[in-house]
C-alpha cells in the first residue's frame, strides 16, 4: 500500500465509529460514477411499499439485535 494511503488509513481509524461509516460512505459514493435512473426510480417505489407496510401495521418491525441474531442463526444452520 502506498505511504499516503496507509497514513490516511491510520487517521481515519483513529476516528469515532459515526465518523468512520460516514467517511466509509463518502467513499464508497465516489465510485459510483453513474446513476441508473431506472434503478433508483424502482427504489424509491420499494422505499414507499415498505413505508406504507410498515404505516398500515401489516409489518412489524425488528430490533437489530433480534434480526442479527436471527441472521446470524440462518448462516449457522440453526
Amino acid at each position: 500500500m502506498h505511504e499516503e494511503i496507509s497514513e490516511l488509513l491510520k487517521k481515519a481509524l483513529t476516528l469515532p465509529a459515526p465518523a468512520r461509516a460516514a467517511l466509509a460512505g463518502s467513499l464508497l459514493e465516489s465510485l459510483d460514477e453513474t446513476v441508473d435512473q431506472g434503478a433508483e426510480a424502482e427504489w424509491q417505489v420499494e422505499i414507499a411499499r415498505r413505508i406504507q407496510e410498515l404505516d398500515s401495521g401489516k409489518v412489524k418491525p425488528v430490533a437489530w439485535a433480534k434480526a442479527r441474531r436471527q441472521i446470524a442463526a440462518i448462516l449457522n444452520g440453526r
